[in-house]
Parts: structure tokens; C-alpha cells; sequence
């Protein structure tokens, strides 16, 4: 499939979305450069698009305004959006990508449902829901990014998508688990907690001692099971879709951090970012060699 060229007149919404995921997910912005230069603003897109939907928590300070936030982007998406919502430089240049590359919205509409979990206090109830959760966000958005990188083809990636994202996605989880605490957020499966005989109220009062921190290892476990996979899964991909994993490689690193964090409670720093980008450019390596061989 030959992808139509880009309007003239959405320069300023791709430009906007770039520097957005730049300031906001530099992981993915970074994944980007490993991606042909033409396809780097679709990228981009998709991924401001990502983070819009991602902090709606953010921007209000209740839930039902954030319902009404995801329902806009659903009309944006399905088309039904009243007013001008091409003056919103993301939902321009997200739609522009769909269009041209003639991606699913189903996916991105189920991306969005699964984040109107992140506006309630409600725990996580079961590991089965968390890797469903990271499904349907982490997951889906990597296999769309391989969507748009291999141009109208099928890339082979759903497996790999699926076991990449949620590795990823339990990983991000994971590091800003003192955060969610602090604000009465429970992603930590209560199933989980509870066979380490901790519960909710524990995490959200900033207790546990043991229980917490072993529920926190195995769910660290789980993220390398997924990464384990990922992995083996990568090595027989097509490496035209090597932009759409990349993140896979901070994952690791971030993983042993954590192990050595004595207070599950307070805020890990990040990895330096030059040991991030050599993971990201030695992942990418690799995984461009194993593809082509």
C-alpha cells in the first residue's frame, strides 16, 4: 500500500505532537528515530495521542469531566466530534495518520476504555485484569506503531506487541507505584496482595512492610516473564517494525533498580538517560540482525 503524502497544512499539528511526546514520553520519542524519517511524525501522532489520553487524571479533578474528556476523543475517533476539532493539533494529526495509513480505530477506541479505570480509586482485581489493562494501552499501541511502520502489511507483531506491552507497561506500573499510593491508585492486583497477606488499605497507608514488597518481586517476576518472551519473539520479527519495541529495552535496567529499592514506598530515580539510549540502540541492533537473518 502506498501511503498518501501528509497535507502541507498539518506541518504545525505534527510539529506540536512532537514536541509533546517529547517533553512527555521521551522513551517513545527516542524509540522514534530508529524509524525511516517518514514515518517519524506518524509516530509521533499516534504516541501524543497516547498521551492525551494517558493524563486525563491529570487534567481534572474529578471523574466525570474525565469521562466527558475520553468521550471526546471516542467522537474524534469514530468522527461524530462536534466543532471544530481539527483545531486540536493532536486530533488533526492522529486522524490524518488513521486516514492515511488506514489504521483500526477499534483499538484505539478499547485504549481509551481501558483508561477510564485510571480516573476511579478502584483497585485492580485480579493479575488477569492489570495484564488486560496493559493489553489494551501498552500493547495495542505498540502493535499500531507497527502497523504504521511496515506500510500497509502485516507485520507479524501481535504476539510480540502483546507480551512487549504489558513487560513495559508492569515495568512503568511498577516505578510509579509510591505515586499511586500517595493517591489512593491500587495497581497491584488484589489477588496478589492478598496471597502475600497484604490488602489495599496497606498500599494506600503507606504500609505492608514484607507483604508489599513481596507482591511488588513477583509482580517485578511477571514483567520478565513477558520481557523473556518479548524477546525470544523479537528475534524472528520483521525488523521494519524495530521503532515499535525499542521501549522494550529500558525494561530490564529499570527492573533491577527497583530490585535494589529497600523502600518500595519512595520514588525511585529513573536509570540515567545515556544508559536508556545504549540499551535502546544495542536492542535495536540486535533486533534489526536477528530479523533480517
Amino acid at each position: 500500500m502506498t501511503v498518501a503524502p501528509r497535507p502541507d497544512g498539518l506541518a504545525s499539528a505534527y510539529a506540536h505532537c512532537d514536541a509533546a511526546v517529547r517533553e512527555g514520553d521521551k522513551d517513545r520519542w527516542l524509540a522514534a528515530l530508529f524509524a525511516p524519517a517518514e514515518r517519524r511524525p506518524d509516530l509521533m501522532a499516534l504516541h501524543a495521542f497516547n498521551l492525551e489520553i494517558a493524563s486525563v487524571r491529570e487534567r481534572v479533578s474529578e471523574p466525570l469531566p474525565g469521562e466527558v474528556r475520553l468521550q471526546w476523543w471516542r467522537d474524534v475517533l469514530t468522527g461524530e466530534g462536534r466543532g471544530d476539532i481539527l483545531a486540536h493539533p493532536v486530533a488533526a494529526a492522529v486522524t490524518d495518520t488513521i486516514s492515511r495509513h488506514r489504521l483500526p480505530t477499534q483499538p484505539l477506541l478499547a485504549l481509551i476504555d481501558a483508561r477510564v479505570f485510571d480516573l476511579y480509586d478502584d483497585p485492580m482485581p485480579s493479575l488477569l485484569d492489570l495484564e488486560g489493562y496493559c493489553g489494551e494501552t501498552s500493547s495495542a499501541l505498540m502493535q499500531i506503531a507497527a502497523l504504521i511502520l511496515a506500510e500497509g502489511r502485516d507485520p507479524g507483531t501481535a504476539d510480540l506487541a502483546g507480551h512487549a506491552g504489558i513487560a513495559y507497561a508492569l515495568t512503568g506500573l511498577l516505578r510509579v507505584f509510591p505515586l499511586h499510593a500517595r493517591r489512593g491508585q491500587v495497581f497491584v492486583p488484589l489477588d496478589m496482595l492478598a496471597a502475600h497477606g497484604a490488602s489495599r488499605d496497606d498500599v494506600v497507608a503507606g504500609r505492608g512492610g514484607p507483604a508489599v514488597r513481596e507482591a511488588l518481586s513477583e509482580l517485578r517476576g511477571i514483567a520478565r516473564r513477558h520481557l523473556q518472551t518479548a524477546d525470544r519473539l523479537a528475534s524472528s520479527s520483521d525488523p521494519a517494525t524495530v521503532a515499535a519495541f525499542v521501549p522494550l529495552a529500558t525494561v530490564a535496567t529499570r527492573l533491577r533498580r527497583l530490585d535494589a529499592m529497600p523502600d518500595p514506598f519512595e520514588p525511585p530515580r529513573d536509570v540515567p538517560q545515556w544508559r536508556l539510549q545504549w540499551a535502546m540502540w544495542r536492542w535495536a541492533r540486535r533486533f534489526g540482525r536477528a530479523g533480517r537473518g
